[in-house]
């Protein structure tokens, strides 16, 4: 199974367009230790011809540029993209949906909520449904990963549902932070995706809160897992003027610290750690900084964009 991961950066991109912190201030100043990355997503094949989007990018118009395995081949028009599978409702993971309207036969995988949440916006009645078939994604059980016009392309899923938030533009702040802003089960979720053939599988799972002893369970001794990295520190954006909200308030579990990712991923013996969607203000972004030195030191990599992987 080859992977591509396409963008590696959290929502806004690294560097983030109106963002003057330190991190993307090297960006700019392109220093070699502070490579640009677009927005999350990546691209998934069992045979390398036909391929599974992850999540769709703002940016996937680029993304799709700068990869030439998925360049149109055949014909006049023509896209080796022929699924997209969603793991949440986020800008950053659905705005893509718009760049892919051109009358391409799509089939396009969420759960229930993000199916709502995308039916609700009229903006994206320009997936046409003459050919782009929209399918369920249970929360239980392992789904067939198959193209418009339902034939099986190597590639299975299990999505399973993890701590996070509901997507920003739909939070409900009246409803008070003990009602979690309107978040429900099904509105983040990690993805367990194999190889039919093969048996090869691996994890993504680009937005998670906390790591909860059945997530614990299911990542252990796993091969590769593709994990949120959006911020080192949980006060990273408070401390550094970016926001007023902590990472556990936007839905993402900090790489460092007693309950961070590393921490909570020392005893599980997972063979490969990536983090994945790093945030623009985060220190780990910079090649020659402490952060990266330590997480290097703890066993994990952090995503480029155009980075191959195969399992």
């Amino acid at each position: 199974m080859k992977i591509l991961v396409l963008g590696s950066a959290a929502g806004g991109g690294f560097p983030q367009w109106n963002c003057n912190c330190p991190v993307c201030r090297a960006a700019r100043a392109n220093d070699g230790g502070a490579r640009a990355r677009t927005q999350s997503s990546i691209a998934a094949s069992a045979d390398g011809e036909r391929w599974v989007l992850f999540n769709a990018s703002p940016d996937l118009r680029q993304q799709i540029n700068d990869n030439p395995a998925l360049h149109p081949r055949q014909g006049a028009r023509h896209s080796p993209i022929s699924t997209v599978v969603l793991t949440n409702a986020d800008v950053d993971h659905v705005a893509g949906l718009l760049t892919l309207r051109e009358s391409q036969p799509l089939a396009l995988y969420a759960n229930e909520r993000v199916h709502g949440a995308l039916g609700a916006n009229p903006i994206f009645g320009v997936l046409n449904p003459d050919f782009v078939t929209r399918r369920p994604l249970p929360l239980a059980g392992e789904v067939e990963l198959r193209d418009r016009d339902g034939a099986g392309i190597g590639l299975s899923v299990e999505a399973f549902t993890v701590p996070g938030k509901i997507a920003l533009y739909l939070e409900d702040e009246s409803a008070g932070a003990d009602a979690n802003f309107g978040t429900a089960e099904g509105d983040t979720i990690g993805l367990c995706v194999r190889q039919q053939d093969s048996g090869a599988a691996f994890f993504y799972i680009p937005g998670c809160a906390g790591l909860t002893p059945q997530l614990e369970a299911r990542l252990k001794g796993a091969r590769l897992v593709l994990f949120d990295g959006t911020l080192y520190e949980d006060e990273e954006m408070v401390s550094g003027g970016l926001s007023h909200k902590t990472g556990h308030r936007m839905g993402h579990i900090s790489m460092s610290g007693p309950k961070g990712t590393m921490a909570a991923f020392a005893d599980l013996d997972v063979q490969r750690r990536v983090f994945i969607h790093i945030n623009n203000s985060n220190p780990a972004l910079l090649e020659h900084s402490r952060e990266r030195a330590e997480i290097e030191r703890g066993g994990w990599e952090i995503a480029m964009d155009g980075q191959e992987i195969e399992i």
